[in-house]
């Protein structure tokens, strides 16, 4: 009976708890929401602007990109960055998958951010617009930026909220592998 270790939150002799594992887990899924809105936000931002711009060429790079990775499912857009990206580019093979994740998390976000942006510059009307820059305000300072800031709190929740499910396919079919022999 001495022998016996029972799982707690607080195990004893430096075993790895409960408790451990979901501080680990909350610390990988905090820190891969945080640097996927980083890529998002600063993505997102310049492809939004972009389609805001008089330049067609420029137009349709942010149309492209925001089409590409809205239309495609996360799910879909993670398989492609673990197999089809590092097969595709050779430097990337070497990049761990924990980044690649956050490379499709935030290009998948990016595009939901690109669509505020242009619709925050868009909804400012002319007039305030055009009073503003003859005043000798920059084009933020007219007030662009106040209508679609509100709105991307919204995408810092949901970039947390997707951070959750990504795993590498390895793990999950070894999951899937050790719930078909417990059940058999």
């Amino acid at each position: 009976m001495e022998d016996t270790r029972y799982s707690s939150c607080f195990g004893p002799n430096g075993d790895t708890t409960y408790l451990q594992w979901l501080f680990s887990a909350w610390g990988w899924t905090l820190s891969a929401a945080v640097l996927a809105l980083v890529i998002a936000l600063l993505t997102g931002s310049l492809v939004g602007i972009l389609r805001t711009t008089p330049s067609k060429l420029l137009v349709g790079l942010g149309n492209a990109w925001t089409e590409l990775f809205r239309n495609v499912p996360l799910l879909v857009q993670i398989f492609l960055w673990y197999h089809v990206i590092p097969t595709l580019f050779k430097p990337m093979r070497d990049l761990p998958s924990f980044v690649l994740v956050v490379f499709a998390l935030g290009f998948f976000t990016s595009a939901r951010v690109a669509e505020q942006v242009k619709a925050g510059i868009e909804a400012l009307p002319r007039g305030q617009r055009y009073a503003g820059l003859a005043m000798g305000f920059t084009l933020p300072q007219t007030g662009g930026t106040n209508v679609f800031t509100t709105p991307l709190s919204g995408f810092t929740l949901n970039t947390t909220d997707t951070t959750a499910p990504p795993q590498t396919p390895e793990q999950q079919l070894t999951q899937f592998a050790q719930a078909n022999a417990f059940m058999s």
